[in-house]
């Protein structure tokens, strides 16, 4: 019977000393499993020590399993050289991102990194970093808005449209788009398939989210989120969309995951903090290892939030297409904020860290954003190994918001709308084209990286704000 089993028992088939022993003989006295013989209890004991990660869950052997679980050693150390990485309009890149970077390759489960054109200084991996690294997953390397993207509708819509519907297409936005954490939509479809995945029962922080989830569904976030009418310009007869050279109508918008991501974002990251302690200038760069339940459970957390974003993008298009009477001829999107696990150069197995940076892999479209007055570029990745096969998410910032606030005037600001023919629904100083770098110099930067198949310039802007 279990109950005669003996603490040298247990330490015969691996158990530690301490309080894991205890724990075990604990539970075996427990009504369910007095009746389970020697063999039986011992062979079920072995499984927990083996695979704790199992049976953190288990509601009677929980207290066993997380004692078993390996604990991380306090003393995680950076290492001391630098390792090489490729830096992508180097001259172009503020120094508080060079130096973030610097610290992100002296982690000891980094393996290649690359910094985009595009790049300033965020929080822990800076904006346009790409981080490779084994068999770990760093949330803050993620970043707070997970599975952010660009999503691009092009419609058989001539440009002329703009110009003569233009009342019509303000409306339009401002009918069909919610933005920042007060507007959100009435008829939101709370069935819709992504609020059936398993993970939105099974991850505590995702179950907790669920109705503002829903509620945030086909919405848009602040800062520099948008949705904006403006002319695809495709320059390129071989473009991948299947559609002659020419000018179209075209949506573009720009959300992420909404409150679901940044919740997911800083419970892990917390999580990761604790399991993870390292030196105050690489704090944030704490990671989660693959093999461990909360490393699963991020990593499961993360992709929801990235296909919840998606989701978003999708309802926005749908709707902005039915209230055109026009499906889209084509449409591309990319994504950012996002770990992938791909293979290196040399063979091995990575997850790659995208904060600020897109996928550009050999054939892959995106689309890189300028600012409100400056075109974005549909682009082909051509598969550059020294990139980490990534390119930059859009111009980057030149000016923090607050820099921008103090330093650019309202009057600054519409001279330029009016410059350009750009209508502003909504947005701020700190959204201003002026707070970004030229996007023509980011694009120059990275020849190497993509091919440009056309563009996209903005002509009616919507953003959080009045």
């Amino acid at each position: 019977m279990a109950h005669q089993l003996r603490g040298n028992d247990l330490r015969k088939i691996g158990y530690p000393e301490g309080p894991a022993i205890g724990r075990a003989l604990d539970v075996l006295a427990h009504k369910e499993f007095k009746k389970l013989d020697k063999g039986s209890a011992l062979a079920l004991l072995k499984q927990i020590k083996d695979d704790p990660f199992k049976y953190v869950r288990d509601e009677n052997w929980r207290p066993l399993a997380e004692l078993l679980v390996p604990q991380p050693t306090r003393d995680v150390a950076l290492n001391p050289a630098i390792k090489d990485y490729r830096r992508y309009g180097n001259d172009f890149i503020e120094d508080g991102a060079r130096k973030q970077m610097d610290v992100a390759m002296q982690l000891p489960i980094t393996l290649d990194g690359a910094l985009m054109p595009d790049a300033h200084q965020g929080y822990g991996l800076p904006i346009g970093g790409v981080l490779a690294v084994d068999n770990a997953v760093i949330p803050y390397g993620v970043g707070m808005d997970i599975g952010c993207r660009m999503a691009l509708s092009v419609f058989e819509l001539p440009a002329t449209y703009l110009d003569q519907r233009r009342q019509e297409l303000r409306k339009v936005l401002q009918h069909h788009t919610r933005f920042g954490n007060k507007e959100v939509f009435k008829n939101v479809n709370a069935d819709h398939e992504i609020f059936e995945r398993p993970e939105f029962r099974e991850i505590a922080v995702a179950r907790q989210k669920l109705d503002s989830a829903v509620a945030q569904l086909g919405s848009s976030g602040s800062g520099n989120h948008f949705v904006e009418f403006g002319i695809v310009d495709l320059t390129d007869p071989a473009n991948d969309l299947n559609l002659p050279v020419g000018q179209y109508l075209g949506v573009l918008s720009h959300s992420g995951s909404r409150g679901l991501g940044a919740a997911i974002a800083q419970h892990y990251t917390k999580v990761a903090m604790d399991k993870c302690p390292l030196p105050p200038q690489a704090r944030q760069l704490a990671w989660l290892s693959l093999d461990s339940q909360e490393g699963q459970e991020y990593w499961a957390a993360m992709n929801l939030a990235g296909d919840y974003a998606a989701a978003c993008h999708h309802d926005i298009h749908k709707r902005i297409s039915k209230a055109l009477g026009e499906k889209p001829l084509a449409q591309v999107e990319n994504h950012h904020n996002f770990a992938w696990k791909e293979v290196l150069a040399d063979g091995r197995t990575a997850i790659v860290h995208r904060k600020g940076a897109t996928p550009a892999g050999q054939g892959v479209l995106g689309i890189i954003p300028g600012s409100m007055t400056a075109p974005g570029f549909i682009v082909r990745g051509r598969g550059e190994r020294e990139s980490l096969n990534s390119a930059s998410h859009g111009a980057g910032r030149r000016f923090s918001r607050s820099q921008a606030k103090a330093q650019i005037t309202e009057g600054q600001l519409r001279y330029q709308l009016r410059e350009h023919d750009v209508d502003l629904l909504g947005g701020g100083l700190d959204e201003a084209p002026d707070a970004y770098k030229d996007i023509r110099q980011v694009m120059a930067h990275q020849r190497e990286l993509v091919d440009v198949l056309g563009s996209f310039t903005p002509k009616i802007v919507r953003m959080d704000g009045a």
